[in-house]
This record gives structure tokens, sequence and C-alpha cells, in this order.
């Protein structure tokens, strides 16, 4: 007899739309593979991915229905606290780095992911939970979190007391660059269009928060970049000669101009970041439990209201992580 459980799915591709393609309801109990395991899941959080898979990107029609979600904290067979890494890779292909195999696929790529009361995983992509962490703030990890900290301690490399630009500030990345690059003693400065969340990322961490493209005291060390085509510009402008720009996504389009006789010119380093490692997430959990640092929650929502939750971050109403609790 199959088993039912309730989760939240794409059945539809609609890239104008994407919330049309959203639906919530029982789906069959996942069945784990050899050197999988299945976790009970506590807490599942919201990221873009989960809106562009809506619209079809990196999740083809053919694949559909697929459970939705990346990020999980919750238990595991043994009964033992866990969070989801959610990168399936091959460290071998990836020259020891499972981030870097070609053949990588995210939770609900290509299988089904977190927004459901179980999920199965390989038994090689949990990580202990600390007993210090919440499942709500453990969830927000594995994503944003781990991205920022893979930006900022990995690809930027920067010595403390480094100046960084954060770009967007209101997102999921973009709160924890400010939050962890504040602890790490870099001097952290945001951008956002909204004169609130300019406030909240000084509550946050930043030392100082400026309108979107507004000139800057002086030029950064590093621009962490997640916006895309609507600040490239100013990120590229923003950087002292030799400085570096992260960049782990284009929310705002895939496609500005290069400005390539200013990266020359002035030995600029464009640095491209997907995701971290387990071990970076191990670390990571580590790093919060050590500082005090916790992911900012924006609001937790049951699971049977993840369409709230997605109408929010598709409009930009959100500071912080959305969370999902089954």
């Amino acid at each position: 007899m199959v088993q039912i459980m309730f989760a939240v799915s794409a059945v539809r591709i609609d890239a104008d739309n994407p919330l049309n393609g959203l639906e919530v309801g029982e789906r069959p109990d996942p069945a784990a593979p050899d050197g999988w395991t299945t976790i009970t899941v506590k807490a599942a959080a919201l990221n873009h991915h989960d809106l562009w898979s809506l619209r079809g990107v990196g999740l083809p029609a053919e694949r559909l229905p697929m459970i939705l979600g990346c990020d999980a904290a919750g238990v595991d067979e043994q009964g033992n606290e866990v969070i989801v890494h959610s990168v399936i890779g091959d460290k071998a292909r990836g020259g020891g780095d499972e981030t870097l195999d070609p053949k990588r696929t995210l939770l609900s790529e290509k299988y089904d992911g977190t927004f459901a009361e179980r999920v199965a995983v390989p038994a090689a992509n949990l990580v202990p939970k600390p007993a210090e962490l919440s499942f709500e703030e453990a969830a927000c990890l594995p994503t944003a979190w781990l991205t920022a900290y893979s930006m900022l301690f990995g690809k930027a490399a920067l010595l403390p007391g480094s100046t960084i630009l954060v770009q967007g500030a209101g997102g999921g990345v973009a709160t924890a660059l400010i939050a962890l690059g504040s602890a790490a003693g870099h001097r952290v400065w945001a951008t956002s269009r909204s004169e609130d969340k300019r406030a909240r990322a000084v509550e946050l961490g930043a030392d100082q928060a400026f309108e979107t493209g507004a000139r800057l005291p002086e030029r950064v060390d590093a621009v962490m970049e997640s916006v895309g085509e609507a600040t490239w510009a100013h990120s590229l402008k923003s950087l002292r000669p030799g400085g570096k720009v992260v960049i782990c996504g284009a929310t705002s389009g895939p496609a500005p101009s290069a400005d390539l006789n200013r990266v020359f010119f002035t030995q600029l380093q464009v640095i491209g970041s997907t995701m971290g490692n387990r071990e970076q997430l191990a670390k990571l959990a580590s790093f919060l439990v050590q500082t005090g640092v916790r992911p900012h929650v924006d609001r937790a929502l049951p699971l049977a209201d993840a369409r709230d939750g997605f109408a929010a971050m598709d409009s930009g109403d959100l500071f912080g992580k959305i969370v999902f609790n089954p």
C-alpha cells in the first residue's frame, strides 16, 4: 500500500505567472534507493530557486510533478537531528568538490525536494545539526547561507577589516552576507531601493546602507552580487583597482554590459560562485554556534500556506528567510 504525505509541488511551468504551477496537496512517500535515507522534515526554507523552477529554469516540463524545496533540517531514521546538504554530486568528478561536478544537481531539480513531510537524500549529504540551532534556523543554511559563506570565505578569501558591498539587501543571500561579513570583522556596506530595508540592514550588522546605485564614500575591496543586470555597472564602478566581484545569481537579468575596458584596465576579478560543499556547510553551522549569529527569519508558515510565502518572495515582500513547517 502506497503511503501518502503532504507536499508542495510544481505541476506545470508558467514563466510569466509562476504561482499558477504550484500545487499543495498529497504526494506518495519518498522511496530511498541504495545509499540514500529518508529524513522527517521539521523545517524547510524557501529560495528564489523555487520560483525559478516554477518558471521552468532548471526544471523541464517532462520532470513534473516535482516536489519543490532545496533546504531542510529534520530527523534521520536513527533519530539524529540533521541538516540536509542539497547538492547531489560526485566529489571525484568535481576534483574534490561536488559543486564543481558538471553533472551535479540540486534537490527539486532531478529528485524530489524538501517541501514535504519526508524527503529522500543521499546519506552522505547529512550534516549534524548543532543543538544550539533551532530547526527553523538550521533550515536556512543549505542554500542562501551556505552560498554567502562560500562567497565570503571561499571565493573572495578576504582578510578581516576589508570593505565589502552587498547589493540588494533584503534577500536571503544578502542578509546572510551582511551578518556573516560583520561577524568576521569586515566593514559591510549594503544597498537597497527600500528605505526600510536599508535601515534593517544596518540593524543586522551593516556599517552603512545606501540607495541602489549611489556613489559610495570610497571604493571597496569586494562586491557581493546576486542582483545581476540592474546593479552590475554599479558593482564594477564601486571596486578599487584589483578588487573582486563575486556573483552567485542574477535575479534582475543575466546580460548586463560586461564593461570589459574597466575590467582589464583596473584589473578586476570576476568570480562565479554556486552554493558550497558539505564540509563548508558543517563549518558554517559551527561558525554560527561560535559567534552567536543566527539567520533572520522573515516569517514561518505552515506548509499548507506555502503559496503565501511564494507570493511574498515573488513580490519582494521579505527581509531574510521564509521558512515552512510541515
